[in-house]
């Protein structure tokens, strides 16, 4: 009986694994196991920086990859892998043992899986995704590693056929490709470009130990979520491979006292702002639901994205006091609206944060007036001409009379267009919008890629409208480059995986002229003296010219400097998430203390180069006298303006320091 019992057994064992063999794929069919594609990001140089969605680096067999990650996964998945036929009776009776022993039922916990079965999970024992039968992608993948005994029963069946189907070195191929490795990396050859920034057959010891240590909790042991966890599982791993005899003692040494690293494209966390704001630019199919692996060409300099990180934790670390909540953002780009560099926020290193540079649509106050003085110079005003600084007032329709203040509640006489801008006086600014019609500085603003709602009336001169950060960096980017709109982009090619002709190519750069040359070279000219010496004279770089502006929304919301040199624009917003106003803080303080130290890193090594500016006919004199007698008003104003925001706030709760003059501009 007991013989028969058996034949019969194995007969229909037989039969079924005859069955499975009849329906298993030839094993270069089933190595990509992703439901869905990647994107990858190259910077400015073409090397990667970052990725979206599930990565899949491409095929490598058994024989490709580095021996040490070869060995570190048979060490520590399946010793006996190359002498088994697919069950290991030894390692299922041990991890019954174990799992009885921790009061679990005989099945849940530990598998004692071989790498032949663990691949028929991975393969899901032959059953693809089918979105008309599983509710979702999570739906069918849990059913795919649920563990009853019925399942283990078919998993064993479906394991014993690919033992007869495929060879060791097939099936360890069809698990080197398939199994998740964390950090959204499918197989070994894109954990090993995610991680560390080479190929599967250019791991180390250390770096192949710590990509097997992966395999037991991808998610959680991944080195871009805790690297010292990881490294700890590694040291596990290097262990085994030295008493099974992979490594020698000498060997196993150096891999424990220079444990792997990652990659500096890694580090970054995949890109930060910079890649979630070009991977919002693109077509949805092609980037946030893409079936196909997509390779995105972008703009980034990390050179100056690092400038821009380290500037803005330099001053918040040195000038800003621990217990603030305030936010800043930086955006740097070229004269053409290429983006460099973004900081949405404190937070550099984050996936699918709120994005400052992009997102925030926050008043601009001091920093629009270029565009009051843009259009006045385009119909023929000059920097040179004198405009009276006194008592206006403006009857706005539906709201009564509205009559604007200077900063310092002062009136200064007659004062130059430059001097206006300089010192950031806002009744001339008032008074030049009017002149030249607000639907004329509504259009030259609009038309320099200001794209949100302005407002109707004569505040708008004074920024009473709303933009985002990218905006108004790109509207200034038009006026270094010579008063042509410019349209801000990141995204430079984007190609399938494979394909040499691009499926699109950059989505912005310079537009249409909106401005005069010379107008434009003589604007510059005024917003090099705000920097020279007026109210960004903290942005000052200490080797090359700047030229800039600042701004200050009411009650200061909102605090902006916003500038460019010869070669780069940087835009700099400071503010609080829930408008709470700052504290002693205004555009001419720390933002241009943020720009400054950003642009002093973005230029180290560079250059200086002359700014594309013209002084209006008369600058001599201007500059010499009215700067001299503008002087001695801008000490008085900034003492009595010290002691009034001293007494009002008492020490700078952003800063930590009292208020300086110019903070009030």
């Amino acid at each position: 009986m007991s013989w028969r019992l058996g034949a019969v057994v194995v007969l229909l064992i037989a039969l079924a694994v005859g069955y499975v063999y009849t329906t298993l794929p030839g094993y270069d069919q089933v190595l990509d196991g992703r439901q869905r594609g990647s994107v990858t990001l190259l910077d400015a140089s073409g090397a990667k920086f970052a990725w979206r969605g599930d990565q899949f680096g491409g095929v490598v067999t058994a024989d490709m990859v580095s021996p040490h990650l070869k060995n570190a996964i048979i060490a520590t998945e399946d010793k006996r892998f190359y002498r088994h036929l697919g069950l290991s009776p030894r390692g299922i009776a041990s991890a019954v043992r174990i799992n009885l022993s921790e009061g679990r039922g005989p099945f849940s916990g530990h598998g004692g899986s071989t790498i032949t079965q663990q691949t028929a999970k991975l393969m899901c024992l032959g059953v693809e995704y089918d979105p008309d039968i599983w509710e979702s992608e999570a739906a069918y993948e849990a059913d795919c590693r649920q563990g009853s005994l019925w399942r283990k029963a078919k998993e064993a069946i479906y394991a014993l056929a690919m033992e007869v189907k495929y060879t060791k070195d097939e099936i360890l191929t069809i698990y080197l490709n398939r199994a998740y490795m964390g950090g959204g990396a499918f197989g070994a050859e894109a954990a090993a470009q995610r991680f560390f920034g080479k190929t599967a057959g250019q791991v180390t010891p250390a770096e192949g130990a710590m990509l097997a240590g992966l395999l037991t909790a991808p998610t959680a042991l991944a080195p871009t979520t805790n690297l010292e966890r990881s490294q700890s599982r590694a040291a596990l791993v290097i262990g085994l491979m030295r008493d099974q005899g992979y490594l020698t003692e000498e060997q196993a040494r150096e891999a424990l006292e220079s444990p792997a690293r990652l990659s500096e494209a890694a580090e970054a966390q995949a890109g930060g702002y910079f890649a979630d704001w070009v991977m919002s630019t693109g077509p949805e199919f092609f980037t946030r639901n893409t079936s196909e692996d997509v390779i995105i060409a972008t703009t980034l300099e990390p050179r100056i994205q690092r400038a821009a990180e380290d500037a803005m934790k330099h001053v918040f670390e040195s000038k800003v006091s621990e217990e603030s909540k305030a936010q800043a953002a930086i955006v740097v780009m070229s004269a053409d609206g290429a983006v460099r560099a973004m900081v949405g926020g404190r937070q550099t290193k984050v996936v699918g944060a709120f994005n400052r540079a992009t997102q925030a649509l926050r008043q601009t106050g001091s920093a629009f007036k270029p565009f009051v003085y843009a259009a006045a110079l385009d119909l023929g005003y000059s920097a040179a001409d004198v405009i009276e600084d006194s008592e206006y007032c403006v009857n706005v329709p539906g709201s009564g009379e509205w009559c604007p203040q200077n900063y310092d509640r002062k009136f200064h006489g007659r004062v130059t267009l430059a001097e206006a801008l300089r010192v950031s006086l806002n009744i001339p600014a008032v008074k030049v919008a009017q002149s030249v019609g607000l639907d004329l500085v509504r259009r030259v603003a609009a038309d320099f890629g200001i794209d949100s709602d302005m407002a109707l009336g004569p505040a708008l001169a004074l920024g009473a409208s709303e933009s985002t950060l990218i905006e108004m960096t790109g509207a200034y980017a038009g006026i270094l480059n010579g008063g042509s709109a410019v349209t801000p982009y990141g995204l430079v090619e984007l190609r399938i995986l494979g394909d040499d002709d691009p499926v699109m190519t950059a989505t912005g750069g310079i537009g249409e002229r909106v401005i005069q040359r010379d107008a434009a070279a003589e604007l510059t000219w005024m917003m090099h003296q705000v920097v020279a010496q007026g109210t960004g004279r903290r942005a000052a770089l200490p080797d090359r010219q700047a030229a800039g502006k600042t701004g200050t929304t009411q009650a200061a919301r909102d605090a902006w400097f916003i500038g460019f040199t010869a070669d780069y624009v940087a835009g700099v917003w400071m503010g609080y998430d829930d408008n709470t106003p700052l504290k002693g803080v205004t555009g001419s303080g720390l933002p241009a203390e943020i720009w400054h130290e950003t642009m002093v890193r973005v230029h180290e090594g560079m250059p200086p180069r002359d700014l594309p500016m013209a002084p209006p006919e008369g600058a001599g004199a201007f500059t010499e006298e009215t700067v001299q007698q503008q002087g001695t008003r801008d000490r008085r104003t900034r003492d009595g303006i010290e002691t009034l925001l001293e007494g009002l706030f008492g020490r700078d709760v952003e800063s930590g320091q009292t208020p300086t003059p110019q903070s009030n501009r």
